[in-house]
């Protein structure tokens, strides 16, 4: 069943009122705005994966510098999915714009955190108790 032009119209303004109103619903209905960051984590967990195979693969040959090479590859994947892990669940639960305002000794300038400055916050609300 085909929408009527003025239907169509209709339609279209209300996207453009939704996109403006709330960009992340948006991102989120259409699937384009944890593409990024999911693609980061699944190679970070194929470079864990592929270091590891390499480690064992130094061990069996019983070659020190290939097992070397196998744990910093292990190691750099490992952090490229945890770094971008936390992120994703910063950004998708609004955590960084509830704890600005709750005055951090004004450690929280640029806005944007990561998962230590998160943990930090962390420990001076428990310690404030």
């Amino acid at each position: 069943m085909a929408l009527s032009e003025h239907e169509q119209k209709l339609l279209a303004e209300m996207e453009a009122a939704l996109a403006a109103d709330d960009p992340r619903l948006v991102g989120a209905l259409t699937g384009k705005a944890r593409t990024r960051q999911a693609s980061r984590v699944l190679f970070g967990f194929v470079a864990v994966l592929a270091g590891l195979a390499v480690l064992i693969a130094g061990l069996i040959a019983k070659s020190t510098p290939i097992g070397v090479i196998g744990f910093v590859i292990a190691l750099a994947g490992a952090f490229t999915a945890i770094s971008n892990f936390s992120l994703r669940q910063i950004r998708g639960s609004g955590a960084v714009g509830k704890s600005a305002g709750k005055g951090n000794g004004g450690s929280g300038g640029s806005g944007g955190s990561g998962w230590g400055d998160r943990l930090e916050r962390r420990w001076d609300d428990r310690n404030n108790k």
